[in-house]
């Protein structure tokens, strides 16, 4: 025999209980599918996921190896509508970077430009123009070299959430 005295809800306290929760649920559907989206429409709501750059590594590391494989293709994880790529250009790893979209607007994944090391040029799969080292012709993005925040040491970061421009 237990202690603790069993309560017993009527049938009518569950059906009432039920109700309520149905109720609750539905109000808060609809707040989700009408208020959000009216908010977000008049500027009161700012939505953003994921952080506003990317921290692509070490400069002088990523250098080095840009300098022996080519440059960096980043996939976006998050549906593939961001997938980039980080070059380097020159001897300083600190100066002569360059971030820019992997494929021509309103192309898909299979036409992401591809590398080719034997004539330091970008070739568009989909039969586009060649592009130049530095992303010419391609959406760009801003890239700084910044001092690392635990060691100092330098750290490419691209901003990633700013209005993509036209490389020139």
């Amino acid at each position: 025999m237990s202690p603790v005295q069993q309560t017993r809800l009527s049938p009518r306290t569950v059906v009432i209980m039920a109700i309520s929760a149905v109720i609750i649920a539905g109000g808060l559907l609809l707040f989700v599918l009408v208020s959000l989206p009216q908010l977000r429409s008049t500027g009161q709501v700012e939505v953003k996921l994921g952080s506003d750059t990317f921290d692509a590594g070490y400069a002088t590391v990523q250098a080095d190896a840009i300098a022996a494989n080519g440059p960096i293709l980043y996939p976006d994880p998050a549906g593939g509508q961001r997938d980039i790529f980080v070059q380097h250009l020159g001897d300083d790893p600190v100066t002569g970077w360059f971030a820019f979209d992997a494929r021509r607007p309103g192309t898909g994944r299979e036409c992401n430009i591809v590398w080719d090391a034997s004539t330091t040029t970008f070739v568009d799969p989909c039969g586009g123009p060649t592009i130049p080292a530095d992303g010419t012709g391609m959406q760009a993005f801003a890239v700084e070299v910044r001092p690392g925040e635990e060691d100092g040491t330098e750290r490419i970061v691209v901003d990633l959430n700013a209005e993509p421009t036209p490389t020139s």
